[in-house]
């Protein structure tokens, strides 16, 4: 049976920090992604991340996006992801890794994927979003024995599923292959689907305002911050799937289009708002 994220969703999942906790309660999140070409997805995501709450973020990408990343967020640490004695450093002292956003499909992406895939742990919690699902599903990589979730648009679903875009309203073949992936999938959407072990969420907010670039970025950045801080992990990406719509929604009544760097900006305080 279909279950519907809510605002009680993300009451029931963000909690009031406790006075005596430190950054090292919130997770520390490892990011890669961001070519030459795509910069402004990474920087989206790690925005996102510090934003939701994570209390360590480190961020692999090229070069070329160090000062850039540094100036947008100077609470991030940044690194080279060409380096790979220090991206598996990071990859494996992360509770949390988010691989894809604006990685790039080229040979470079594929090595530092697949360096990514080989050094997660089965403890460690891994979004994989964008150019990685699509590097995934071309080059048939396997995939590492960790908390995997997946945040396909249409397309990239279509290439990882073999679904077709028609199909994917088939709520019975989506969970299918979600169970071949072993996966959280969070299917997006104008409804957008979460798909997990036991049940199918389908989120409740959402506005044709958000139809522009970054979105997704910006999406898989929260999931990251709100899987590091909160135990269940179902409810953790449901709740920053509801937010990310939730403040979407709000900012639309006053705006024809609402940008990805406006509702991070305004994470924080939906957070507060939803606590419990």
């Amino acid at each position: 049976m279909m279950k519907y994220i809510t605002e009680a969703t993300a009451k029931q999942t963000i909690r009031i920090r406790p006075t005596d906790s430190f950054k090292g309660t919130y997770g520390h999140i490892t990011l890669v992604g961001g070519s030459q070409n795509f910069g402004g997805a990474i920087i989206m995501a790690t925005m996102a991340a510090v934003y939701s709450g994570a209390g360590l973020v480190t961020t692999l990408t090229d070069p070329v996006n160090r000062t850039s990343l540094h100036a947008q967020l100077p609470e991030a640490m940044v690194a080279d992801y060409h380096d790979e004695a220090m991206l598996k450093s990071s990859v494996s002292g992360a509770d949390v890794i988010v691989i894809g956003c604006g990685l790039g499909t080229d040979d470079d992406a594929l090595n530092i994927l697949k360096t990514v895939l080989d050094t997660v742990q089965p403890d460690q919690k891994i979004i994989i979003d964008g150019s990685a699902i699509t590097l995934i599903a071309t080059h048939h990589l396997s995939l590492p024995k960790a908390h995997l979730i997946f945040t396909p648009h249409q397309m990239e679903w279509k290439r990882l599923s073999g679904i077709s875009l028609p199909d994917q309203a088939d709520v019975d073949k989506n969970k299918a292959v979600r169970d071949q992936l072993n996966a959280t999938v969070v299917l997006k959407s104008s409804h957008t689907q979460v798909y997990t072990a036991n049940d199918v969420f389908e989120n409740t907010t959402g506005t044709p305002a958000q139809a522009t670039g970054g979105m997704g970025d910006t999406l898989a950045g929260m999931i990251g911050g709100f899987v590091a801080q909160f135990s269940n992990v179902d409810l953790a990406v449901a709740s920053a799937v509801y937010a990310h719509s939730a403040i979407a929604d709000e900012l639309a009544q006053h705006q024809y289009v609402v940008l990805p760097h406006q509702i991070i900006h305004h994470i924080p305080e939906f957070m507060k708002a939803n606590e419990a």
